[in-house]
């Protein structure tokens, strides 16, 4: 801007006689370009600009010689995760950036790079209507669900609770993992929240619906195998994840104050269905009733000792197995 011995005009800003100082200005022999910033670069307005430096939170872009503004990191992109702003621009670059506010008296203006282009967010309640089949990719995987990128920068969740009718998913690891291409219903989508709800287990009909209350009858005997035990009693599973809650009172004649007494994780076990709960998705479990005849069963069932068996009456409210209770759910879901 200048060199040793050339001749310039300035302005005298301050004199201090007492440490014999004169402090001289150059810019104010010109107008500041902040004064009219306003009018120039009013809020909203698009215009071009250079990158002069790149930072990890941002980039500054100047307008004119003595005006920059800052494109912050989160005002690049809307859907791409940027790491750091040289993944998306370098110093002198030439790129187009909205006014979003200025703040004169700081002399600060900040700018918007993705505010150049449409919202993504503002089509998917539109191009993903629930119902929606959609191919994706497990970008990521938390204790409730995964994360399924369905496009670039639009994830969707896949929540642990829609992975599957039948069985009890602790981990999506059970299911998905990271990396995995998988098909899903979208089953809704929350376009103000930026929020997108998949369903795996949605691609199938609900076996509870048909399937199970058909297959599974009150009074039928069926063989399967322990899956859990619990202070309550034990579930046994019955097929592809269905299991069924084979309450205390209903292991033995006899009381059994711990049901591994009488059965072990793993065990192939014949049991009788009691009750089948299509919209509580339970089905409750019988080992004792076994080898009852059908008067035997509405004999427990009225509160009267069944023929068949021994260990006294046994009030319907004890019989938790078939009808409920507090104990504990019927099954697994």
């Amino acid at each position: 801007m200048v060199s040793i011995d050339q001749e310039i005009e300035v302005q005298i800003l301050h004199v201090d006689r007492e440490k014999e100082k004169i402090a001289l200005g150059l810019k104010q022999k010109s107008a500041s370009p902040w004064e009219s910033v306003e009018q120039k670069y009013p809020v909203g307005s698009v215009v071009r600009g250079t990158v002069v430096n790149v930072m990890s939170y941002g980039a500054f872009v100047k307008l004119e010689e003595g005006i920059e503004g800052l494109v912050h990191i989160s005002e690049m992109s809307w859907t791409k995760r940027i790491s750091h702003p040289n993944e998306l621009v370098h110093i002198d670059d030439e790129i187009d950036v909205v006014v979003l506010n200025i703040d004169k008296t700081k002399q600060e203006i900040s700018l918007g790079m993705k505010q150049t282009q449409a919202n993504p967010w503002d089509k998917v309640a539109e191009r993903y209507p629930p119902g929606t089949m959609v191919k994706g990719t497990v970008r990521n995987l938390t204790n409730y669900g995964a994360f399924i990128e369905i496009e670039e920068g639009i994830d969707g969740l896949l929540h642990v609770s829609d992975m599957s009718w039948t069985r009890k998913i602790s981990h999506p690891s059970e299911v998905v993992e990271k990396g995995q291409s998988v098909e899903c219903k979208v089953l809704s989508v929350d376009q103000q929240r930026r929020r997108i709800a998949l369903g795996l287990k949605q691609l199938e009909e609900d076996p509870w619906a048909t399937d199970i209350p058909s297959k599974y009858q009150p009074g039928q005997l069926v063989t399967g195998t322990v899956t859990k035990i619990t202070n309550f009693g034990v579930f046994v599973g019955l097929e592809n994840g269905l299991e069924g809650l084979l309450h205390i009172s209903e292991l033995a004649d006899h009381k059994v104050e711990n049901a591994e007494e009488i059965v072990k994780v793993g065990d192939q076990i014949e049991v009788k269905i009691l009750r089948v709960d299509a919209g509580e998705r339970k089905i409750g479990l019988s080992r004792k009733r076994v080898d009852w005849a059908e008067e035997d069963d509405a004999q427990a069932a009225s509160g009267q000792a069944p023929s068949g068996a021994s260990g006294g009456n046994t009030p319907p409210s004890e019989l938790k197995g078939g009808v409920g209770g507090d104990s504990g759910p019927l099954i697994k879901s």
